[in-house]
């Protein structure tokens, strides 16, 4: 399984945004500006149906972004199903995919649904609010590394 980059910036997005929302809403060309991300890239990312509903939207000159609910109520793994659309590591385990006709004898099948189980698991125990906890303890902010 590989993050595309839009999973990947729509990630450093909700982080910038969540980290800087104490300060009002925070426009998406500072949040570009900080991410080293162009702004009709971001425009698209908070467009995306699943992340536009983490993000409330205030238009005008002190208008921006800010995240919908608090960072502590956002996992990972929340945010990147919701760019990503799935993050199963193969098709026939995504919920739109047709059952595949050898899945009752399939011999990795198995292994395939662990795996899907476990990067879930990892991801969904990972809030916002702890990569941003972790960020402060390095004594920084977050950066493009992602």
């Amino acid at each position: 399984m590989m993050i595309s980059t839009r999973g990947r910036y729509a990630l450093r997005t909700l982080l910038d945004i969540a980290e800087h929302q104490k300060d009002g809403y925070v426009p998406l060309k500072d949040s570009a500006a900080r991410q080293d991300i162009s702004k009709k890239y971001l425009e698209q990312i908070v467009t995306i149906p699943g992340i536009s509903l983490m993000l409330e939207a205030k238009g005008g000159k002190y208008g921006g972004y800010r995240l919908a609910k608090a960072p502590q109520e956002y996992t990972v793994g929340e945010v990147l199903r919701a760019a990503e659309g799935s993050l199963c590591p193969v098709a026939c385990l995504e919920e739109r995919h047709a059952p595949c006709a050898r899945s009752e004898r399939c011999t990795v099948l198995p292994i395939w649904k662990g795996l899907d189980s476990v990067i879930n698991e990892y991801l969904d125990g990972i809030t916002l609010r702890t990569v941003l906890d972790q960020m402060a303890e390095r004594g920084g902010t977050n950066d493009p590394v992602l």
